[in-house]
């Protein structure tokens, strides 16, 4: 960032003397106002619920511009990430390293992260311990929380290669862990990975193989699995990623930081939102009942919410959601799912939000939230390990986030302050006068 050669001047009525504050340019988008010493100097703070006007930290990794419907990973359009840019190995190597690797370096990284995807044997203990109808997300939290436990040659936050290697192995690992999740779910055993594969192929042969019969990778369902955890590898500083930092910002280790934002992402509001919306076609059941249900959206005192529609930064069409529209529509194709009658009311709910102009004028386009959810549920995956996907894509854009906050000069720890509406100072009374 750039000093701005203009400066902003805050007034106060009450006769404060008046603070002059510097003006930051980023590359692109929106300058902001360093409001650092607006406390020393006038003993006041501002206030922004949901930080919508707050910039917490400068970042060089994702950039969105929501009114223009824009997303860029490192400066690339994911438009052109996901269809030219290679596998999601390669958006993970640019996440990590600011540039998209050439032919060499892809290689040593994929090698480096596919020999990092077993985890400790000790893990299927772990595993053990939860029930089995634990929601799978509990279940991600607890076991990455606990890979620091086996992995102590890498918790030194200030050693840039013990980051390195803390960025590898979650990377390599998460797959694996939500395979296991899965598998312990339904009481199938778990499935090791293999090296022959690619990083999506691996992780769909630990999710559907058995001891029982060799499992067919199929190269259409593999690229549908790979373009999901693209579109979903970063989206700036979102609430997961917010609390990945301020997780990190008090010096705790990787993979509690980790854990700690898949903890936020199980939230309805943010990583939910694909298993709401596939929760939302289940309860309308057929194509007859969208009008009703529609009505029912309308009507602000119905309290029924169009889930997987619009998108809290986007007032544009999600440039991911146009994305997934088409590998929603391959998938079905190859899969020969047109017809099944959960897709059909998906189309046709799609169809009515975007031609119908309650819809249309209030930008509630269909989000990559409902498409991710539609293609998850033909690839296999059970509704309830639909944010254990998200997770798993997250994971890379959470470590660079991760990274490039601890390598920050600026960086302090988080400490967020408050307008105090509560008694003001009192004293205790004796219990006879209460």
């Amino acid at each position: 960032m750039t000093n701005s050669e203009t400066k902003a001047t805050l007034s106060f009525s009450d006769g404060s003397p008046s603070l002059e504050m510097p003006i930051y340019k980023g590359s692109i988008g929106p300058d902001v106002i360093d409001i650092r010493k607006l406390y020393g100097a006038t003993g006041k703070f501002t206030y922004d619920p949901g930080f919508m006007s707050t910039a917490a930290c400068n970042s060089s990794i994702t950039y969105i511009d929501g009114d223009k419907g824009e997303l860029l990973y490192r400066g690339y359009p994911i438009e052109q990430l996901a269809v030219n840019g290679g596998d999601f190995l390669e958006t993970c190597y640019l996440l990590l390293n600011g540039e998209l690797p050439n032919a060499a370096e892809k290689e040593k990284f994929v090698s480096t992260v596919t020999k990092h995807t077993m985890v400790h044997e000790q893990m299927q203990f772990f595993f053990r311990g939860f029930r089995r109808d634990a929601h799978p997300m509990s279940v991600l939290v607890g076991t990455v929380g606990a890979l620091s436990s086996f992995y102590h040659d890498s918790l030194d936050i200030n050693d840039p290669h013990h980051r390195e290697v803390s960025a590898i192995r979650l990377i390599a690992k998460m797959p694996t862990l939500v395979a296991m999740a899965y598998k312990y779910s339904i009481g199938q055993p778990f499935v090791y990975p293999r090296n022959d594969l690619s990083y999506s192929a691996n992780f769909m042969h630990m999710m559907f193989s058995t001891p029982c019969e060799e499992y067919k990778v199929n190269e259409v369902l593999v690229r549908a699995l790979d373009r999901i955890l693209i579109l979903h590898a970063d989206h700036e500083q979102n609430a997961s990623t917010s609390t990945v930092r301020l997780a990190g910002s008090s010096g705790a280790n990787p993979f509690a930081c980790i854990a700690a934002g898949i903890a936020c992402l199980w939230g309805p509001a943010h990583g939910g939102a694909n298993e709401a919306a596939l929760s939302m076609l289940e309860e309308i059941g057929s194509v007859d009942n969208i009008p009703a249900f529609i009505a029912q959206v309308k009507d602000k005192n119905s309290g029924v919410k169009l889930m997987g529609f619009g998108h809290r930064v986007y007032k544009n069409y999600d440039p991911r959601a146009k994305l997934m529209r088409e590998t929603c529509y391959e998938v079905l194709q190859e899969l020969g799912l047109q017809d099944d009658p959960l897709f059909k009311l998906a189309m046709a709910l799609e169809k009515i939000a975007l031609e119908d102009e309650y819809f249309v004028s209030r930008k509630l386009y269909p989000n990559v939230d409902f498409y991710s959810g539609i293609v998850q549920r033909a690839l296999g995956i059970p509704t309830a390990l639909f944010t254990g996907i998200f997770a798993l894509a997250r994971t890379v854009g959470w470590i660079a986030q991760w990274k490039e906050m601890i390598s920050d000069p600026e960086q302090k720890i988080g400490r967020p302050r408050q307008l105090f509406v509560g008694a003001p100072k009192r004293d205790v009374p004796p219990m006879d006068k209460r």
